[in-house]
């Protein structure tokens, strides 16, 4: 019987504790992607790698007609247990988003000024 690739994904990331916010900062997609690939039942190999990467998971076990152990090989870890995503802080500095924000506002301010100069 053929497995679910979406749900078995699913279930080693919900198993070993791992944000769902870490897994899509990581893959660089948003978190509504991460729970589409959980309802497709042949999800691309690359998806999967790239998720055992960054969990640092085998999926070679619940899935070996796709992957080899050989396919998963960390730096200085044992493959018997993945320990969870340590999310890593955007910025160190308090008003890091403030700052992008003010600085967004103010081209939306610029832009929205030429709109209003070129109508005339």
């Amino acid at each position: 019987m053929a497995n679910h690739h979406g749900q078995v994904v699913e279930k080693v990331i919900r198993r070993d504790g791992h944000s769902i916010s870490d897994i899509s900062r990581l893959m660089k997609v948003n978190r509504r992607s991460v729970y589409n690939w959980f309802n497709q039942p042949n999800l691309r190999p690359e998806i999967i790698y790239r998720i055992g990467i960054i969990t640092k998971h085998d999926f070679s076990i619940e899935l070996p007609h796709i992957f080899k152990s050989e396919d998963f090989v960390f730096e200085n870890q044992e493959l018997q247990q993945s320990e969870p995503v340590k999310a890593e802080p955007v910025a160190k500095d308090g008003d890091y988003w403030k700052k992008k924000y003010a600085e967004l506002l103010k081209s939306y301010n610029l832009l929205k000024q030429d709109q209003v100069f070129m109508a005339m």
